[in-house]
Parts: structure tokens; sequence; C-alpha cells
């Protein structure tokens, strides 16, 4: 099947599909697909395809292509059988689809819109059960439409809303799923459920899904997974790549996954990085992950003291997207020293036209670059700040620690 594939599929990309021989003749149309159960996530083995009013089954080898359109690998569909094999499986159309799901209380919850598969080489895996409405309107050939109008009356974005397979239960005979976990299981997509299923995955199968992801959705999952984990994934990839993904990541997560790899591993990733993201990996990497300095990230916004709110505002707003700290801008002169730190409540409350000098506290706190990890936690705990400036003797300012590094820390 040597194509240019999604890495996510839903149940309605394929239901109702048409399929087609080499030829590129219709011969059927798709009416469900087949898994087995296989843990934690079923595996796509076939699917059951109407063929002049019969009901075959395909199984999977036998398609050499799904995109654009779904074609077949031979002419001859004479040995086609009438059932899937018999093994331990699920016809998702006919067991999953509009089930009513319950929680471990016996709670109705919600009802399945959609199916949610995660490409795994050149197979499908479910992962999810869509509960949403967004789910609901793909189903029916509405997303786009809702989609621009939600945007255009109300800047809002439909989200997704899945429950991970792995928490599904089917119920024997019965038109309801049921959850092995309670209702707050229930969660949009999020880096860390992507984490969570490459971590529930076999070693093999959780380098073909690394692999296939783009660099940028490779650094979100893989700032949540597990270190050992992360180590391993990220040693199986070529060396270009790995440094696009630590290129992506946070700092302060970049510094320890390079910190965990060999010394050589490591550098040839910061060489394929630009030089100044490399620079500032290599000097969160001096410092021992049990100080501030270990736990520091180089992400944040520093300005000077004669900068106006407004213009704060738009660097803000601007650098969003490639800062780890968002809650605070740190004040410094032409020197790097640190003389203030404003909150993005002390922006929000002051006039445009104000300096950054006029508005910042007049006691800043901060912790220095050796300072032990316990006495940061301390200084967290003590002030009640959501990330705490980090400077050297001479105070230059160096990086700061957000309250989620610390987290875990002396548990």
């Amino acid at each position: 099947m040597e194509q240019a594939l999604k890495e996510f599929y839903f149940f309605s990309d394929f239901l109702n599909r048409k399929v087609y021989n080499p030829s590129h003749q219709k011969i059927g149309k798709i009416a469900d697909l087949v898994a087995e159960r296989t843990d934690p996530y079923p595996m796509i083995i076939g699917m059951r395809v109407r063929i002049k009013r019969k009901m075959k089954y395909l199984p999977w080898e036998k398609i050499i292509h799904i995109e654009p359109w779904f074609t077949l690998s031979e002419e001859e569909l004479s040995d086609l059988e009438t059932t899937p094999p018999e093994r331990d499986i699920i016809l998702l159309r006919e067991e999953v689809m509009d089930k009513q799901i319950v929680d471990t209380f016996g709670a109705k919850v919600v009802r399945v819109n959609d199916l949610h598969f995660l490409r795994v080489d050149s197979r499908l895996r479910l992962v999810h059960v869509d509960v949403g409405f967004r789910g609901l309107m793909r189903r029916v050939g509405w997303e786009k439409i809702v989609d621009h109008v939600l945007r255009w009356l109300f800047s809002y974005v439909l989200p997704n809303q899945f429950i991970s397979w792995k928490y599904v239960q089917l119920l024997s005979g019965s038109d309801l799923l049921h959850l092995s976990v309670s209702q707050k299981k229930l969660s949009h997509l999020h880096p860390a459920d992507l984490a969570d299923i490459i971590e529930d995955l076999s070693g093999r199968e959780r380098s073909a899904i690394f692999h296939a992801l783009d660099a940028e959705t490779a650094a979100e999952a893989l700032e949540e997974i597990d270190p050992k984990i992360q180590k391993a994934l990220i040693e199986t990839i070529p060396v270009e790549k790995a440094s696009d993904i630590v290129e992506e990541m946070s700092p302060s997560d970049a510094a320890d996954l390079l910190a965990d790899l060999p010394g050589e591993r490591a550098e040839e990733i910061l060489e394929g990085m630009e030089q100044e993201k490399a620079e500032d990996l290599r000097e969160l990497l001096v410092h021992p992950d049990e100080t501030a300095g270990g736990l520091m990230t180089t992400a944040y916004l520093s300005l000077t003291p004669e900068v106006t709110v407004e213009t704060a505002i738009g660097r803000l707003k601007s650098e969003a997207a490639d800062l780890d700290i968002i809650d605070y801008i740190f004040v410094v002169d032409e020197e790097e020293v640190l003389k203030g730190v404003v909150s993005i409540r002390d922006l929000l409350t002051a006039h445009s036209h104000q300096t950054l000098s006029e508005i910042q506290p007049s006691r800043v706190v901060s912790v220095k670059l050796e300072e032990d990890q316990n006495e940061v936690v301390e200084a967290f705990a003590k002030y009640g700040f959501r990330a705490l400036p980090v400077v050297d003797e001479e105070g230059h300012l160096k990086g700061v620690i957000s309250f989620r590094s610390v987290l875990g820390i002396g548990t």
C-alpha cells in the first residue's frame, strides 16, 4: 500500500465509500470495518463490502490503495468469503457505532458518533471513540460547514471529544458499551493522549508511529512520554529528524532528553539544530538536573524597562507560540540584569501608554543558578508564583523555572 497516507482516520472516512478494481471499475461500497480484538487497541483486518446486493468480506491485504480511492489488488473477486474469519473480531458499525456508553457507576454518558483510527505502518488501529458533536457533524457531512459558521459568528472552534478505546468494554448482547473508568476520563484529543497510545504499544509499533509523525506533533507527544521511552524513540530515528523534533520541544524538556542520551548522539542532534537554539540548550546542559539551572527554560519574554504596556502586549501575543512562560514578562536592563517581573494581570490592568518600569512591583524574587531544587520548591510554595526567574551571581537573568517543572519533586 505505497501511497501518501494520513496519520489519523475516522470511521466516517470509510463508510459507504466506493471500492474499485485495478481497472478503476466500481465493484461495491464499504458497509463495515472488521477489527481484531488485540490489546490495547484493535487492529483493522478487513471490511465488509456490499457487492451486487451481496455482502462480502474483503481482507485488508487485498487493498492496494485507500487514497484517493479504495482499490483492490486484483480483478477477480470470486474467492472472497461472505463472512469474516473465525477470530475474536469486532464489527465496528454493528457493535460499536451509535451505542450508548455508561460509566462504571451505571450512569448513561454519551452515544458513539464516530471512531478514530491511528495508522501504524500501512495498518489502522482503533484508538478512540468519538462522542462529541463534531463527530456527529463529520458523520453527516456537515463538519466543514459548521466549522465555518461557528468561526465566522463566534470565533469558536468545535473541539473533538474522544474516549480512549482502552477504557471501553463491549458488553455482550447489549446495546450499551461500558467504561472501565469513571466519566471523568472523557477528554479532548491532546498530545498526552497520543503519548498514552505510544506508551501502550509494543516497541516496534511505537517506532512506526513516531517515525510517521511530523516534527511538531512528535515534539508535543514526546514531552508527555515517559523519559525512558523518550530516549528509546529518539535513538531510533535519523539524526536530521531528531534535530527537527528536539528543536520543536520546549528548551527545558529538550535539555532533559539530551542529558539522558549518550554524549556523542546528543552532540550530533545539537549540530543539526539552528545555532541559536543549540547554544541555548548547551547552556542548559551545563547545569546539574537537581539545581535551579537544570530546571529552567530559556523560552520566556524579556524586555527593557522603557517598553510600553501596549508594545509589551503586542510582543507577547506575537511570540506566545514559542514561549514556555507566558504568565510573566521579565524586565532587564541592557546588560540583561533582572530589574523586575510584570504579570499578565499587571499588563491588563495598566494603561497602554505606561512603561514596564512604572508598573513592575518594587520587589523581585529570584533564585540562583546553583540553588538546590528543594529550595526552589520551597520558594514556589512560599510565594505562590507560577514561574521563578533564575539569575547568576551578578544578577543576570539566565532562565525561568515554570511551576510545572517542579511538580513531583520530593514526592
